[in-house]
């Protein structure tokens, strides 16, 4: 069950955290996988790391929010089964907390990075004949988060997106799901906390952790499972999904 044999996925984002995770489970699943990364290191060592299990990947250099870039790693790396829209930024603050600026940084990463992998993959996959496409979105697209106004923004968008390529798409035979995390334990939430919260890194991890019902931070690799499932063939009866892996979150937070 749940083989990508003959598959091939590009992932965006994946040399570190989720992205690095899904990247290495797809390849132990037999798909052959291109990780998109502005940090063309971080790339390079997931690549190796696959390779070294025997696994079949490439690296790509991109700015996601350049969408020529984007299209131009597209139309090298030619055929796409696959794509995961993993590649994202944070920023803390709330509205008035939040630049024009800040604004920018934020939708130009993870609202027009999405949408510019996504209008260079749904071509190519009409003309497959079907695809499967999944963005990652967050518990901060459904409920409300203590200085997240940015980020919360640009996860709502990949939500609202997502429902609308899963529709405008479904006869095309292309399947689009999201997935929304709470508080993954990756290098991206050390180095988070150890900018915004200088000196107070155990007592930031520790309520972080907490904030989740089931007692701690989720893990990269249960988020990983989880895209497995939704961008295997076993999965093919599931579109315009969200589905949150948040340590009940949502849901119990009461």
């Amino acid at each position: 069950m749940f083989s990508l044999k003959n598959k091939i996925a590009v992932i965006t984002g994946g040399g570190s955290g989720i992205g690095k995770a899904i990247s290495k489970l797809f390849a132990k699943q037999g798909a052959t996988v291109h990780i998109i990364e502005l940090n063309a290191d971080a790339a390079q060592q997931t690549v190796d790391e696959i390779k070294a299990d025997g696994g079949e990947a490439f690296a790509h250099t991109a700015d996601i929010s350049k969408q020529q870039q984007v299209l131009d790693v597209f139309q090298h790396i030619g055929s796409i089964n696959i794509l995961v829209n993993n590649a994202g930024i944070a920023h803390v603050g709330n509205l008035e907390g939040t630049a024009e600026a800040d604004i920018d940084r934020i939708y130009n990463v993870n609202v027009k990075g999405a949408y510019n992998a996504l209008y260079a993959a749904v071509p190519v996959m009409k003309g497959l004949g079907g695809g499967v496409i999944l963005n990652m979105a967050s518990i901060a697209a459904h409920i409300g988060i203590t200085d997240r106004f940015a980020y919360s923004m640009s996860k709502g968008a990949i939500f609202a997106m997502s429902m609308s390529v899963a529709r405008d798409y479904m006869g095309d035979n292309i399947r689009c799901n999201t997935i929304s995390p709470a508080r993954v334990h990756t290098p991206f939430v050390d180095g988070f906390i150890a900018k915004n919260y200088p000196g107070r890194e155990d007592e930031i991890f520790d309520k972080l952790s907490k904030s989740q019902p089931i007692g701690r931070m989720g893990k990269p690799e249960e988020v990983a499972a989880l895209a497995l499932y939704l961008c295997s063939d076993e999965a093919g009866f599931i579109t315009g999904c969200d589905y949150p892996i948040d340590g009940g979150f949502i849901k119990l937070n009461n």
